[in-house]
């Protein structure tokens, strides 16, 4: 197993109704990856998907990969494209089940957004994730 380091929380920058396959083709067919970007996807309706296994490394924040987890929520940003804390109940209520199951896993793991990483200009997850899950 990977020494696992972050648990890293994203947003996919995307309307909430995008679905899990189109954004498995974006990676694939648009960016080129052959590993997927988050090991962990949560649709509108709470519903998680494992994407990866979490001894496989993601593409999640350059850079941050090799020793992180990520977690990602389906949305993140308004019609106009600008970032948004849309989360669902249900999507919060997902995120903050796997994240407790990561920790109890990962214990010396540290919780933050991807937009806590050093170098990172970007807002996701549109919302304070070191703040939130400070408690867990």
């Amino acid at each position: 197993m990977r020494n696992i380091t972050h648990i890293i929380v994203h947003c996919t920058a995307t309307a909430q109704t995008a679905t899990v396959a189109a954004i498995q083709n974006y990676w694939r067919n648009t960016l080129g990856w052959v590993n997927p970007g988050y090991h962990v996807l949560i649709e509108a309706n709470g519903n998680t998907r494992q994407l990866h296994d979490y001894s496989l490394t993601a593409n999640g924040a350059a850079g941050h990969n090799a020793n992180s987890i990520h977690i990602a929520y389906i949305g993140g940003v308004n019609q106009q494209g600008q970032p948004a804390d849309n989360r669902t109940p249900q999507q919060k209520a997902a995120l903050l089940r796997v994240i407790t199951e990561l920790k109890n896993r990962f214990p010396n793991a540290i919780i933050c957004g991807h937009r806590d990483l050093p170098g990172v200009t970007k807002a996701c997850p549109a919302f304070d994730a070191k703040t939130e899950y400070q408690s867990v």
